[in-house]
Order: structure tokens, then C-alpha cells, then sequence
């Protein structure tokens, strides 16, 4: 009799509450009896189980719902089933670029061959100014640390055959195509390209983007707002730690577009995998409780995890950065000035890193100048990975102490901007360490 009415009490809700057809509904669902209880609960509901999302634990699942109903009425159906403790809408997510378009730095012009731990790179990349702000060649002069661990970076993929990056890439996992692998950026084309990379001066991709391509590539690529976001940030971390791997988890398209089940799954799966920081070098408004959980779980499971602080140029709230176990990073110049686009606060913001004209590996085995907090949060990941050199065992506690010795500039900045001789003489002088 229990059955058959709450079949009934279903059934009149989904009259009460249907709508015409749309976009497929889908619920970040967290149940105890794992997939025989989600299972279970879908024989229930007319809802479809599409995958797990927290890898080995088992408890977390991405479900769909019926187009036809409301999905608020079918969020408070999914929370009231036995087992359930938490369900939640898988939101949008995008990575867009910013509307800076500030001169472009003369270094991206510098192709100069460079030696570089083992690499040939530009010396416009190697030697460029962020480096010398955040005291990188001090550091490792004195200490000699060149980075260790594997840096998951959640992204858009990367350019494998990059000539910086190739001997760091390692295993990761493309979400959105939910296939394992080394995820490439070129995939998302829809039509090849085949850039000139010599010989050109530097073309506009976007407003906080310009690379080393011919104008007829650099046009072709505008259409894709986050083409070459993972390779550059990628770019960025093996700048700080050339010796760290680079895992690079897909969870973005081109265009920009993700979910967020595909981020938290992202998580799980770095933290399962290997990797000892992860770099989220995106941001979104929206609080989400599963976000948070995973990056509690990858905390206690000594990973080191950082975000980017967004780019709205406003004292606001934006995650993962916000998170407790998320050092958040904001954005400055060369002269130590906020960014004009940078969020700021200090329940945002941990510490602020070079963000402006930052120069890095792009696609095609060229390179680009980018401006954002995308570009401001992987100095700090890389730190982190200069930091497992001193301390293999280095936690998020550890290491977000280490890198708060930093250069003091106002409350809004946190602990202020990045100084990684102070992060790494911080460790090494924390206890435990010989």
C-alpha cells in the first residue's frame, strides 16, 4: 500500500508541475546505498543514472531527470527518497576571457632560443617580468628547488607537443568526452588550423589574448573563447616548477562551457590519481556543497588545491577560491597594484600573483600573452610544487602557511602578493622538516 502511494503522490506531482519539453535536467546526487541504491531509487523516479562522480567512494552520482518537469519539483523528489543526503542542480560553468586589451609586452616578440631544465623555450617566456616580481630565480639559487609532484590542472586540456611542455605531461582525463588520456586542446576544433608561428608578429586571439600566429589563424581561433586557456596556465606552473608532471583533467570545451559535475568529478579523480596540487584557474558565483566536499576530501587526502579569484573587479564571493580549503589568488601588475579586473577581499583572496601581459605556452608550439586571475593562480600552484621538493608530504595547512609569507599590500589581498623565496624558506624552517 506504501508503494502504490507514493507512486500516486509521483504521479500527481508530475501532472501538477510538468512543463513543455526543454534541456535535459540533471542532479548532483549523493546517496548511501551507492549504485544499487541510486539504482534503486531511479526505478522510483523516472530518472536515469549517467555516471558516478567521486570515482572510487561510490556515493556520488550524476542523474537525470524527465524534460517535462519542473526541475525544482524534481530536486525535492530526489532529496525526499530514503538514502539520499544531498542533491543538488549541475550548473553551468564557463571560462570566458576578459575585456582588458592592454598593449601587448614586447618580450612575446622575443623568440630568442632559451636553455630551459632541459628544454629550448622563448627567452621572452623564461625571462620574462612576473618571474622577477615573485623572486623565482632567488629561490632557486638559494634553495634549488625546480618543483615535484603532479599538478592536476582542470582546464581545457593542453598541447601535448608543446617543445616546453612535452617531457612534463603525464596521464590525465578528458571529462567532457569522458575518455582517459592526455587531453588535446586541437580536439574541440571543428575545423583544422594550421597557424604560421615564425616570422609573424603577435596577433590578437581575443581582448586578454594575443599569441604568435598569422591574423587569419588568430581570426579562426576568436570563435572559441577559451581556446588554449589549459596549455597557457599549464605554461605558467612548468615556468615556476619545470620539474613537476602536469596532468591535465578536461572539464572545459573551447568555447569556454562546462558543468559542474564535470569539475567535482575532476577532483575526485585527481585526487585518486596522483595528484598532489590542483589548479582551478576558474571561478563561479554560485556555492555549491558537493564543490566544497571534494575539495575537503582532496585536502585530507594531502592534496594542495588552488583558484583562481575571478575577474568582475569586485569585493564578492566567488568558488572554489572562496572555500576553505582552496588558497584563493588575486591578480596584479608589475608595480604591485591590484588589477584593475581583479576580484578582491579577504575572505576571497589567500594571496595575489603577477596577472597582467603574463607570457606562457599556447598552442601550435607557439606562445601567448594572457591578462586574468587564470593566469595569476597557477604561480601559486607552482610554488606549491616547489614546495614538495623541501616537504614530499607538504598539506594544503602547510603549504597556505608557507605561501602567506608573502609581500605585504593591503587587507584587500590577503597575505599580499606571492614572494617564493619567503614561501620556500618558510617550509624549510617549518618543524618536521631536516
Amino acid at each position: 500500500m506504501k508503494v502504490k502511494s507514493h507512486f500516486l503522490f509521483v504521479a500527481v506531482l508530475f501532472v501538477l508541475f510538468a512543463r513543455q519539453a526543454s534541456a535535459e535536467n540533471r542532479f548532483i546526487v549523493r546517496v548511501g546505498g551507492g549504485l544499487p541504491g541510486m539504482q534503486r531509487i531511479c526505478t522510483l523516479l523516472p530518472c536515469t543514472v549517467i555516471r558516478g562522480l567521486d570515482g572510487t567512494l561510490g556515493q556520488l552520482f550524476l542523474v537525470s531527470g524527465p524534460d517535462f518537469v519542473n526541475p525544482d519539483i524534481f530536486l525535492t523528489l530526489l532529496q525526499i527518497q530514503i538514502g539520499v543526503s544531498g542533491v543538488e542542480l549541475d550548473v553551468p560553468l564557463s571560462i570566458g576571457p576578459i575585456p582588458v586589451s592592454y598593449a601587448i609586452p614586447s618580450g612575446l616578440s622575443d623568440s630568442r632560443p632559451f636553455s630551459y631544465f632541459g628544454t629550448t623555450v622563448w627567452n621572452g617566456y623564461a625571462n620574462q617580468p612576473a618571474s622577477q616580481v615573485i623572486g623565482l630565480n632567488k629561490a632557486r639559487t638559494n634553495f634549488n628547488v625546480v618543483g615535484s609532484g603532479t599538478v592536476g590542472v582542470i582546464d581545457t586540456g593542453i598541447d601535448p607537443s608543446h617543445p616546453a611542455l612535452q617531457g612534463v605531461v603525464v596521464i590525465g582525463y578528458d571529462f567532457t568526452r569522458d575518455t582517459r588520456g592526455i587531453p588535446s586542446e586541437t580536439s574541440d576544433l571543428t575545423q583544422p588550423v594550421s597557424p604560421t608561428v615564425t616570422g609573424v608578429p603577435p596577433a590578437r586571439v581575443n581582448e586578454s589574448t594575443a599569441a604568435v600566429l598569422d591574423q587569419n589563424s588568430a581570426v579562426a581561433l576568436s570563435q572559441y573563447g577559451a581556446f588554449g586557456h589549459g596549455t597557457m596556465v599549464s605554461g605558467v606552473i612548468h615556468l615556476v616548477a619545470p620539474n613537476a608532471l602536469i596532468m591535465p583533467l578536461k572539464a572545459f570545451r573551447a568555447d569556454g562551457t562546462g558543468a559542474l559535475s564535470d569539475i567535482i568529478r575532476a577532483i575526485y579523480y585527481g585526487t585518486q590519481n596522483g595528484a598532489k596540487v590542483l589548479n582551478m584557474s576558474f571561478s563561479t558565483p554560485n556555492y555549491s556543497k558537493e564543490l566544497r566536499r571534494a575539495l575537503d576530501n582532496a585536502a585530507a587526502n594531502g592534496v594542495i588545491s588552488v583558484g583562481s579569484a575571478g575577474n568582475d573587479g569586485e569585493q564578492i564571493l566567488v568558488y572554489p577560491a572562496a572555500l576553505d580549503n582552496v588558497m584563493g589568488v588575486a591578480s596584479t601588475d608589475y608595480f604591485d597594484q591590484r588589477s584593475s579586473f581583479s576580484n578582491y577581499g579577504s575572505s576571497l583572496v589567500w594571496v595575489a600573483a603577477p596577472g597582467e601581459a603574463i607570457i606562457s605556452t599556447y598552442p601550435f608550439g607557439t606562445y601567448a600573452a594572457s591578462w586574468g586571475t587564470s593566469f595569476s593562480a597557477p604561480f601559486v600552484s607552482g610554488v606549491a610544487a616547489l614546495l614538495l621538493d623541501i616537504r614530499s608530504d607538504c598539506s594544503q595547512k602547510q603549504a597556505a602557511g608557507a605561501i602567506s609569507n608573502a609581500k605585504k599590500l593591503g587587507p584587500e589581498l590577503g597575505y599580499g602578493r606571492l614572494d617564493v623565496y619567503r614561501a620556500v624558506r618558510a617550509i624549510i624552517n617549518s618543524p618536521g622538516v631536516p
